[in-house]
């Protein structure tokens, strides 16, 4: 009875983060990795706007001023100093000003820059995937694994999106670094929670590495981005973020089950 209701409780937690129809922006930043694209995104259309309306403007007085009927002897301007000086110039400090927090978020995206609390292992199958919490396996007997599968078309719940759940989530505590193992059975696959930032993708023969931060509690949708066959868009990414205590709750009844 009591993990009745603690299954019911995470199943009906938050509202979900995911994508919505007609969708045009990013989905809301659940970490601040996110959040530091979608400023960087911000960032970059500002610039674009800048120079579209400069372009614009040259291209509309080019075609009103140098006409037949307006000016039907056009001056031959062999070359400008002082314009060529600014076309230069002005192109590398609007690079300057996108390279800087680029180079930034780069770096705080490659590894793991914190020391991680906890360490989630997600290897890829066709077409499901199985998790390995790594901290809580301290021997054969007692580990913390599961497999995560699609929930069919034809049998989902209410409230369930129609191929983005699955039978069992990604539990994770909020507000907490997370480092992220990533990597493939027999296919290449990819690890992707847009709301999280994340896109990690996993080669044969090989493991990458992210991490993680959830700053807020909420189920969070991705799916896997490599096309690697004909079901490759039905083995999605459920991220549910908890508070402390409930993760801990979590991983006691997990250990208890798996035990049994």
């Amino acid at each position: 009875m009591i993990l009745r209701s603690l299954e019911c409780r995470f199943l009906t937690i938050a509202l979900c983060d995911a994508a919505e129809p007609w969708q045009l922006g990013s989905q809301d930043a659940a970490t601040p990795m996110m959040q530091g694209i979608i400023d960087l995104h911000h960032d970059i259309f500002f610039f674009l706007i800048l120079i579209l309306v400069f372009v614009s403007r040259m291209l509309v007085r080019a075609l009103w001023h140098f006409n037949e009927q307006t000016n039907p002897i056009p001056q031959r301007i062999v070359h400008g100093t002082t314009i060529e000086i600014i076309r230069t110039i002005f192109p590398s400090v609007i690079l300057l000003f996108i390279a800087i927090p680029s180079f930034a978020l780069l770096y705080s995206m490659d590894g793991v820059l914190v020391d991680p609390a906890i360490t989630i292992k997600a290897i890829g199958h066709q077409w499901y995937r199985p998790y390995e919490y790594s901290d809580y396996n301290s021997s054969d007997e007692q580990s913390l694994t599961f497999d995560s599968y699609t929930i069919p078309e034809d049998d989902p719940e209410l409230g369930q999106s129609r191929l983005l759940e699955v039978d069992n989530r990604v539990v994770v505590p909020a507000k907490t670094h997370l480092r992220m193992i990533v990597t493939p059975a027999d296919v290449p696959h990819s690890w992707a929670v847009p709301s999280s930032g994340v896109k990690c993708d996993a080669v044969p023969g090989r493991s990458n590495l992210t991490s993680i931060s959830v700053q807020r509690e909420g189920v969070y949708y991705g799916q896997c981005s490599e096309i690697r066959g004909t079901n490759h868009a039905f083995t999605p990414i459920v991220v549910e973020a908890v508070t402390l205590k409930d993760y801990a709750d979590w991983v006691s009844n997990q250990l208890i089950l798996q035990t049994n």
